[in-house]
């Protein structure tokens, strides 16, 4: 009776627990509305009183723009991209609106407005993320990401410093971004293969990557032109206060202390200041694709790979006489110091067990448990030998029927040498309203027309199956990239050609990165379908949006006046202090307008308070060009906005993250300077 009275009452559960749901939901819109609209009126009245202060309008609106900035993307009022439009397009109306806005022209003049989607900033990110989807085409990046699981297992601990390190060493002798580009696609297979989520790995890598243009002179933008702003200087010094130009490894001690700082940073507070809902994509989709075929056909497979040793009873048996007895399929094989066999041709029935062979076995456990006890093998803990070929990026679980016509209907799965001409192998057969399992006996029953098979194939397997007259494939979500192992000298010519040009000429950034992207595209690594895909739009659009509010400040005096305001408060203080609010103040530019720009602008201004102090003016020149990579609070970088997507990143998780590592970089950079200079 009880029972009854439970089921009749579930329906008003359900009622009630979707009452509650929606009451929380109310609640918390709530809560995030009277927090947004406090803040927007804070900001509001700040933005008020500085316009009282502000010497002219012009600075006084940049400002309230700022501030718009600022606001909307601390309190992610919209996607970030949409904030930044929404910021272009404002500076676009004041041209329309001046008159109203007590300006005699636009704050960014209508010619100018939209130069940042031309800009070398942007166009070299575009070039990097074509260069980075190239390699991945090939093959090469997936070999990487097996080199750094075999070091460093699946452990986050493990993985984030080699990731994070390698890049820093990349990015110390080519341009941050591009490094980051570069091992997008390790970090992406790396992810797919452990079950680490992406946000936990992009973040670490990225901050490094930044971290890491600090290690040479030809690191990052603003230490490339360094030693160009430094001569400019010295032509209207007095000899005697002329300055040194600094050598390519000048900065290595204090950029090395930074990436071992940041990576530390990462191993310590990790766990509490990175994102650890978001999952990737991948391994999201293989737990919903297992969590499907379980709801819809009661079947709970999993993977395992196992080892025959010498001494084992299994060597010399046949496929055929373990799989039926003990419900299993092996799917893969390799022989000692061969290449594994997955896929068409590469295994039959007869397939013979000799000692040392790995195989790759789907089973559910109980299978597997009596299979490995009987034969005396050895099961690993993860896969290792198949760890590439069976990644979820490769291969997986999938579903296919049997349509009128097929030339197997009439056969059984084993006569018609499934896995051996169609690279697939059956683990169900549904037929009726009923799934038959491997403990069924399913290899031997007759194909009809209309039975639907679970099977386990790799993903180019199934291309293939889409294409033929005796399939019709259920699954469709599966990744159908094409890899092209045969173009990596293609790919490693043209990244090889971009490179040295970054490296050893004076030729734009964009020019030398398009030469490599737009080679791959003509000699066939990638095709233009395929370019535009790796192409993250979001990141294009956010960091055109914010060029021209960059360009507003500098012309318009704001960013001038902002330094001159810094300048007054700490003047009279000790010399590390003010040198600490020069790297406080480098550090706010760069984070509202390009580092070049803040760079060129600070510099001249560091050298002169330096001098006026009786302080080293180169040291005060380089403050500046390396606090100008202190860009991780907010996702402004070209580096930040990059990861930004791939990695599920919201603001906040920056803001998060970023805020501690701007402290540790000021700390530890002022400090390393002042003991080695």
């Amino acid at each position: 009776m009880s029972q009854v009275v439970l089921k009749s009452s579930s329906p008003l559960l359900s009622i009630l627990a979707s009452s509650k749901d929606r009451v929380k939901i109310r609640i918390t819109s709530s809560k995030s509305f009277q927090k947004n609209t406090t803040a927007a009126v804070l900001f509001m009245m700040v933005a008020a009183c500085l316009a009282f202060y502000v010497p002219s309008v012009e600075i006084a609106w940049i400002t309230t723009i700022l501030l718009l900035t600022i606001y909307l993307f601390a309190f992610e009022i919209v996607e970030i991209d949409v904030a930044a439009i929404t910021i272009l397009v404002l500076l676009g109306l004041s041209s329309w609106l001046a008159p109203v806005m007590g300006l005699e022209h636009g704050l960014v003049t209508p010619d100018k407005l939209f130069d940042g989607f031309s800009s070398n900033a942007v166009m070299s990110i575009i070039a990097v993320m074509i260069i980075g989807a190239g390699l991945d085409k090939t093959g090469i990046m997936g070999k990487v990401a097996s080199s750094i699981l075999n070091i460093g297992g699946t452990s986050e601990k493990r993985v984030i410093p080699i990731v994070s390190g390698a890049v820093a060493i990349i990015s110390s002798f080519m341009q941050n971004v591009g490094a980051t580009a570069l091992f997008l696609p390790v970090v992406y297979r790396i992810s797919q293969r452990s079950g680490l989520p992406m946000s936990r790995l992009l973040m670490p890598m990225g901050f490094c990557a930044i971290l890491g243009g600090t290690v040479t002179m030809v690191g990052s933008s603003p230490l490339i032109l360094l030693n160009d702003l430094i001569l400019a200087s010295n032509s209207t010094l007095p000899a005697e206060q002329q300055m040194q130009t600094w050598s390519l490894f000048s900065t290595t001690p204090i950029g090395l202390a930074l990436v071992a700082a940041g990576i530390i940073y990462f191993l310590i507070a990790g766990r509490f200041v990175l994102p650890a809902s978001k999952k990737s994509d991948d391994t999201g989709r293989k737990g919903n694709t297992m969590q499907y075929f379980n709801n819809v056909y009661g079947v709970d497979y999993k993977m395992h790979e196992v080892v025959v040793p010498t001494q084992s009873f299994l060597i010399g048996k046949t496929l055929s006489a373990i799989e039926d007895q003990y419900a299993i399929r092996v799917i893969a094989t390799q022989l000692p110091g061969r290449d594994t066999k997955v896929g068409p041709g590469a295994m039959h029935c007869q397939t013979v067990i000799s000692a040392g062979m790995v195989l790759a076995i789907v089973s559910e456990e109980n299978g597997l448990t009596a299979f490995v006890e009987t034969y005396r093998l050895k099961v690993r803990d993860k896969l290792q030998t198949f760890a590439e070929d069976l990644s979820a990026g490769k291969a997986g679980f999938a579903e296919v029927v049997l349509p009128p016509g097929s030339s197997l209907i009439g056969n059984t799965s084993r006569d018609a040498g499934l896995r051996k001409t169609h690279g697939i192998a059956m683990l169900g057969l549904h037929r009726d309203g009923k799934t038959m399992h491997e403990d069924e006996d399913i290899s031997h029953v007759e194909l009809h027309s209309g039975d639907t098979l679970v099977v386990h194939t790799t993903w180019s397997s199934l291309m293939r199956l889409e294409k033929s007259a005796d399939f019709v494939v259920i699954t469709r979500e599966y990744p159908r990239e094409v890899e092209r192992p045969h173009k990596l000298g293609f790919a490693a010519l043209f990244f090889a050609i971009s490179l040295s040009m970054v490296l050893f000429t004076d030729i734009r950034l964009s020019v030398a990165l398009l030469t490599g992207a737009i080679g791959m595209i003509l000699s066939g690594v990638l095709s233009m379908d395929e370019a535009y895909r790796s192409v993250s739009w979001k990141t294009v659009f956010l960091l055109a949006g914010l060029i021209p509010l960059g360009l507003a400040v500098e012309q318009t005096g704001t960013a001038r006046w902002i330094a001159d305001q810094t300048i007054m408060v700490v003047g009279e203080m000790p010399v590390w202090v003010i040198q600490f609010a020069i790297a406080m103040l480098a550090t706010f530019f760069t984070l509202v307008m390009s580092n070049v720009g803040a760079t060129v602008l600070l510099v001249p201004l560091a050298v002169n308070i330096a001098l006026g102090i009786d302080a080293n003016p180169a040291v005060f020149a380089l403050t500046v060009a390396i606090a100008t990579s202190n860009a991780f609070i907010l996702p402004t970088h070209q580096v930040s906005a990059l990861i930004i997507g791939p990695g599920g990143y919201r603001v906040s998780d920056f803001i998060r993250a970023g805020s501690f590592m701007t402290i540790l970089f000021l700390v530890i950079s002022i400090g390393m300077m002042n003991v080695i200079f």
